[in-house]
């Protein structure tokens, strides 16, 4: 193992990648951003503050047992609390949990609070949720002002604005879940609002479906759309071309997502508390205003043991989680009163998995199978179940949770319970890469896949079991997992047996359909909500994204997100509209001529192959050509840049917006990427395309919004449990 990796990971069994994350996003750093602990400081420095809670409860607590119980649970990789529990437990900043929930009210004083609160949150490494179905619709009469209300959608736009503008430290970006319920008047441009995936770049977006909503879908009926402010019909719509709209959406983009109001409220647990109306950014949360949750995952790989799951094992690891979550809430530095007061009445925990692929490839199961189904009941039934004796056990010793008078606990035969829920299946995108596991409950991504890390060095990561049993029956050889890792899948590989390449399915190999199945396997034992992508192939169609949500609906599940690979790299057009007999036709631009006169500039920028001159030029009709020079001549180099300032020129002399082409340039890598001004530049077209943006005043995107590339290291990201994820760095787009 290198040495720098060592030096991080200490005795523990950590791998390279895992060590990467814990260096940039978890470790306590100095003043140089070097790091000033290694892991195993930091899991002592979070088992030893949760553990000190236990005094609050008993002065004679043995709390240096509970946090070697802590820190053994964490250390061995069985289990991993949430990103800011790992890095913030034992710091000043102390604020622990991941996911909010805020009300937004309408009114301007209620709006603007929101968007204070959500500031807040974002700084102390939190992740927010809204429902805007409370605003009055678009062009509503405001009386004070005696003008018309501008509706949900332009005040997301400001809630996007601030979370942009909040920088975590560079530890966590601030994400946000915006819900419109489906009976809102303005539910239509809701849904396409994301359609230009240029905006609100910083939500993901569901719609709060009901149950009489999809009854009408089903029975081709017509649906009622209600004036929040005033509970007035305002039109009737048929549900099912509503519903259309929204499978279309999600086809094209991969969102809005859907939420289930009413399967979530059915399982509300402080109904007397109010009705729930929104979720945390991956939609597993389901909170009341101004309510918190503390989670934390199991790593499932870790109770295989010759074939089986071990229950003795993992009823003790339950055990040991609940107590540590629940001490998590006490520890907790929360940023507003408000959120404090109510997450202590009601002490929702979510103890969630990962690991589950790992674990039914270590007992022979496919993913795609009933027997995988089968044991993900079985193995969350017996989670849930334990969960919740841990709790009862713990309010024996602390009491009950101060809300529970009227919850759906009292009188019913519960008799004791410490926390308002217990379980939660959350993305465990960073937290798994640490653990070296599975990520939550999705299969795997890919067998092997090329990790390229920031020098330019690429390096082949190779599934462990996988490569163990490689090794073990023979056709192991790195030429192999080279090969693999070109596709990800061994589906292809003649070379592997055939009970191999059945057990290793991927994400992308699996039907939407198991996709489904699984969740809501995982969904019956769940207390709160299941977070995880349903995975379409790209030729996937518009029908087969409507007979999976339809079948969400009746298997009971409380939310659903589909993701068709590779849906949000082409430009989304017309959704709603009806295609263009003449757009099927074929026509050939011959581009203008060269202009005998032009104006421009010329920049310099320093690229990893040296010095780059790039000219732009204009005319009156606008920019016509680029030329691009190294400043050392010759070579295969210098060929390559003439070639792409004569085709740039050529499309911008066709009439191609110079944003599209910095839309394909950007983000495109080569091994010798160089920070320039603060700013990483990746390869000469990159720096082509940054020129280009600076000489026409348009911003740059996103490297992972404009190529699928994670914007911090260059490697491909993950959709995965509802979220964009990369597994060489450790970045997630809802962090």
């Amino acid at each position: 193992m290198h040495t720098e990796t060592r030096e991080i990971t200490g005795d523990l069994p950590l791998s390279q990648n895992a060590a990467v994350v814990l260096k940039r996003r978890y470790l306590k750093k100095d003043e140089q951003g070097e790091p000033t602990e290694a892991a195993p400081d930091m899991f002592r420095r979070v088992a030893e503050t949760i553990a000190k809670i236990d005094l609050l409860y008993d002065p004679d607590a043995d709390i240096t047992a509970t946090a070697k119980k802590f820190y053994d649970l964490m250390a061995s990789l069985a289990f991993m609390p949430n990103s800011p529990t790992l890095m913030n437990a034992g710091r000043e900043l102390g604020q622990l949990s991941a996911c909010f929930v805020l009300p937004v009210e309408d009114s301007i004083d209620s709006i603007f609070e929101a968007i204070k609160h959500t500031a807040m949150i974002h700084k102390s490494g939190g992740g927010t949720g809204f429902s805007f179905s409370r605003i009055r619709p678009e062009n509503d009469p405001v009386m004070s002002t005696k003008g018309v209300a501008s509706g949900p959608i332009s005040f997301m736009n400001i809630f996007d604005v601030a979370t942009e503008t909040i920088k975590q430290g560079g530890t966590r970006r601030g994400a946000n879940m915006g819900l419109l319920r489906v009976d809102h008047p303005d539910i239509e441009k809701f849904i396409t609002c994301k359609n230009d995936t240029k905006k609100l770049t910083n939500f993901n977006i569901s719609v709060g479906l009901t149950d009489a909503f999809m009854e009408a879908v089903k029975a081709d009926k017509t649906f009622a759309l209600v004036n929040p402010r005033n509970g007035r019909e305002v039109q009737r719509v048929r549900a099912a071309d509503l519903f259309d709209l929204i499978v279309k959406s999600a086809w094209a983009t991969g969102e809005p997502g859907v939420i289930f109001l009413d399967a979530i409220n059915r399982d509300n647990p402080l109904p007397h508390l109010g009705q729930i109306e929104a979720t945390n950014p991956c939609g597993e949360q389901p909170l009341l205003p101004y309510e918190s949750c503390n989670l934390g995952s199991l790593n499932l790989g870790k109770v295989a043991d010759d074939g089986s799951i071990n229950y003795t094992r993992l009823k003790d690891m339950v055990h040991t989680a609940v107590h540590f979550l629940d001490n998590v809430i006490d520890a907790n530095n929360f940023p507003l009163e408000s959120i404090a007061a109510n997450t202590k009445a009601n002490r929702k925990i979510g103890l969630g998995v990962m690991g589950f692929a790992d674990l039914l490839l270590k007992l022979g199961i496919p993913y795609n199978s009933e027997d995988a189904v089968q044991t993900a009941e079985e193995v969350m039934a017996f989670i849930d179940k334990e969960a919740k004796a841990a709790s009862a056990a713990l309010a024996v010793k602390r009491g009950n949770f101060p809300s529970y008078p009227g919850s759906k606990y009292d009188g019913n035969g519960f008799g004791r319970m410490r926390n308002a829920t217990v379980t939660t299946i959350a993305p465990t995108g960073t937290i798994s890469i640490i653990a070296g596991a599975s990520s939550g409950i999705e299969p795997l991504f890919a067998v092997s896949y090329i990790r390229r890390v920031l020098e330019g060095t690429e390096l082949v990561e190779v599934h462990p079991y996988f490569e163990e049993i490689a090794r073990r029956r023979g056709f192991y050889s790195p030429e192999l997992m080279r090969a693999l890792a070109s596709t990800g899948s061994i589906r292809d590989f003649k070379e592997i047996p055939k009970d191999i390449r059945r057990l290793f399915v991927t994400a992308h190999e699996v039907s939407p359909v198991w996709h489904a199945k699984i969740q809501a396997a995982f969904q019956k034992h769940t207390d709160n909500a299941v977070s995880k992508t349903v995975n379409f192939p790209n030729q996937a169609t518009v029908e087969d994204v409507r007979q999976v949500y339809l079948m969400a609906y009746d298997m009971g599940l409380k939310g659903v997100t589909i993701y068709r690979d590779g849906s949000r790299e082409s430009q989304v057009l017309n959704i709603g509209g009806k295609p263009d007999a003449k757009a099927k036709e074929l026509h050939y631009i011959e581009p203008r001529p060269r202009p005998e006169t032009t104006v421009g500039v010329t920049r310099l920028i320093t690229t990893g192959c040296g010095k780059l001159y790039v000219t732009v030029n204009q005319d009156d009709l606008g920019f016509c050509e680029v030329f691009a020079q190294m400043g050392k001549t010759g070579g295969c180099a210098s060929s390559q840049i003439e070639s792409t300032g004569r085709l740039i020129s050529l499309a911008l002399r066709s009439g191609v917006k110079i944003e599209s082409i910095i839309k394909q340039i950007t983000g495109i890598r080569c091994p010798s990427p160089i920070w320039q001004n603060g700013k990483q530049v990746l390869s000469c077209p990159d720096a082509i395309a940054q020129v280009l943006a600076r000489v026409a005043e348009v911003d740059t995107p996103k490297v992972a919004d404009a190529m699928g590339l994670c914007p911090d290291c260059g490697s491909t990201m993950e959709h995965e449990s509802g979220c964009l994820v990369c597994k060489s760095c450790g970045f997630s787009k809802c962090s």
